[in-house]
């Protein structure tokens, strides 16, 4: 069903409660500060630097800002400006009172802000410091932990902790446990005792056990913490001298049962449970050339119609629990979007050209991880090309329209250079790769039809689409696939669609996702957590918790 409670996803610095920005050259400092009385929702404080989901929007809408606003910028200190405690972490409160549903969209939101620190790390030279100038516990840590680096004060009370487990009857879910192991390598005994121990680990056995990096004394901890921040900085790709771009709001309207932007339309039929995305291809000529692109801004196409999909994609995950199949179209001069694939390849590495492919390899990715079924129909006039091919890829399965006496109106599927290592799931693999197992010939016949445009048989024949209706045939066969997935279990279609689109290559991140959806979507639900007398229902009350010992 539809959300009483709306949830907007946009914001700008002028709105932000909890966020603090302040940028000094190449280095910029980004201070948690969170206004205890300022959550998303009534019924809880924010004590203790602790955050909701409204803390997470503007988390992720400050890296946005430093991203694409700030290109000097080279490396971010994350630290906070209360005294004496860093994060405490998700809000125990709010869990406590929030629906099944809110909790898990929350904790995914919450790790893919935290993926998108180490992504930018990773492919665009934006390097993080965790400033820890207190105590440090739960989210508060796993915030850190996605940090480059880690520096924590050492003032003989300090720490950092990750005490779900001992104090509220769940797991570290959003990456704690994955990040000590997969990441910062923390022997496992030691992450045993540190993970089942409500007061945390300080001073010189915090850098020991590999919980953070360094610690430094009050009185040369912010010294220390810039001289990391600058070192990490030395080594980034990121523009010196750069002017940035404005991310002004988004143009958007919001019907009862339609989300409208520039380039993208989102129209849910509630009593089919469907929504369908289309993503529009550039409607004007787009600008070749560096001088072009930034004169553009943030108008330029790509960036554009990946901030509109991105926006779209949140806003039906969080406010539309009950639309459970997404249908994705493309629409346009699909010469128009082959021709923006061009520019991004010409010039990607120009700043922000690097950072529109990276919003659009993190808003892909962020449609793999979404507990939708997705279903592409490419019909007569879309344009699953190059960049928006990754689209059809995404699917769990994708129908190509066959015209086989109308060769001219028969809709066309064309790969380019961008699907071919520019968008990594979040498992490091290609759509392509993933569809075919990285079997050689399968992909060198895929690589071999760049800048081919492929009709149903020939994409059919090359393994790029599931099925190819006819005319005569496809308004049928479209309706009961449609039907018939509506009519399966949400639930079990959630564990299939998880299991499938991530079937060979695991890494940190799939690690994450999983066990967010399997091990922490089970204890979400069990009586020790959410029952009369569970951890979290009895948190902060003064009562005793009290668990069904049986081990399942």
């Amino acid at each position: 069903m539809t959300q009483a409670f709306q949830v907007d996803y946009q914001t700008n610095p002028s709105q932000y409660k909890h966020i603090n920005l302040a940028f000094d050259d190449e280095i910029a400092t980004l201070s948690i500060n969170i206004n205890e009385d300022a959550g998303i929702r009534p019924g809880y404080k924010l004590k203790l630097n602790s955050y909701d989901l409204g803390v997470d929007i503007e988390l992720h809408d400050a890296l946005q800002r430093i991203r694409f606003e700030h290109p000097e910028v080279r490396s971010v200190v994350v630290t906070s400006l209360k005294d004496r405690v860093f994060c405490s972490g998700a809000n125990i409160f709010m869990l406590g009172v929030s629906t099944h549903g809110w909790k898990v969209n929350f904790c995914k939101f919450t790790n893919e802000t935290r993926n998108g620190i180490e992504d930018s790390s990773k492919h665009d030279g934006l390097k993080f410091v965790a400033a820890l100038n207190g105590a440090c516990a739960g989210g508060g840590y796993e915030l850190a932990l996605a940090c480059d680096e880690i520096v924590l004060v050492d003032d003989r009370s300090s720490s950092v902790s990750l005490p779900e487990v001992p104090l509220l009857g769940v797991l570290p879910g959003t990456g704690g446990l994955t990040r000590v192991t997969d990441k910062r390598h923390v022997r496992h005994d030691l992450a045993d005792i540190f993970c089942t121990s409500v007061e945390g680990v300080r001073g010189q056995k915090a850098v020991d056990w590999r919980l953070v990096d360094a610690i430094a004394k009050p009185a040369v901890f912010k010294e220390a913490v810039q001289t990391r921040a600058k070192k990490l900085a030395a080594g980034s790709i990121r523009t010196a001298g750069a002017k940035g771009v404005e991310l002004t709001p988004l143009n958007r309207t919001i019907a009862a049962d339609a989300l409208t932007y520039t380039n993208v339309t989102v129209e849910i039929d509630r009593a089919k449970r469907i929504a369908t995305f289309t993503v529009k291809a550039p409607a004007t000529t787009q600008p070749t050339d560096i001088a072009g692109i930034e004169a553009a801004g943030v108008n330029w196409w790509p960036l554009q119609m990946v901030r509109e999909l991105d926006d779209a994609i949140l806003h039906m995950r969080t406010n539309e629990l009950d639309i459970g199949t997404w249908v994705l179209k493309t629409a346009g001069d699909a010469a128009a979007v082959l021709a923006s694939d061009a520019t991004l390849l010409a010039h990607k590495d120009h700043w922000l050209v690097r950072e529109t492919i990276g919003h659009l390899r993190r808003t892909l990715a962020r449609m793999d991880v979404s507990s939708r079924s997705l279903f592409a129909l490419i019909e007569g006039g879309t344009c699953f090309v190059g960049t928006l091919a990754e689209l059809a890829f995404c699917a769990d399965r994708a129908y190509m329209l066959a015209l086989p006496d109308d060769a001219a109106k028969a809709p066309k599927i064309q790969l380019s250079e961008m699907n071919f290592g520019f968008f990594p799931m979040v498992n490091d693999q290609t759509r392509l790769q993933r569809r075919f197992y990285e079997e050689v010939p399968a992909m060198e016949a895929a690589r071999g039809a760049i800048g081919k445009a492929l009709d149903a048989d020939a994409a059919l024949a090359l393994g790029l689409v599931t099925a190819a209706p006819d005319d005569i045939d496809w308004a049928d066969e479209i309706r009961l696939a449609l039907e018939e997935r509506s009519s399966m279990s949400p639930d079990a279609l959630t564990g299939l669609e998880a299991n499938l689109r991530f079937a060979s290559q695991e890494n940190m991140l799939t690690r994450i996702f999983g066990r967010l959806t399997a091990w922490q979507n089970w204890i979400f639900q069990r009586p020790n957590a959410v029952g009369e007398k569970g951890a979290l229902k009895v948190y902060g009350k003064g009562e005793k918790v009290q668990f069904d010992l049986n081990r399942v």
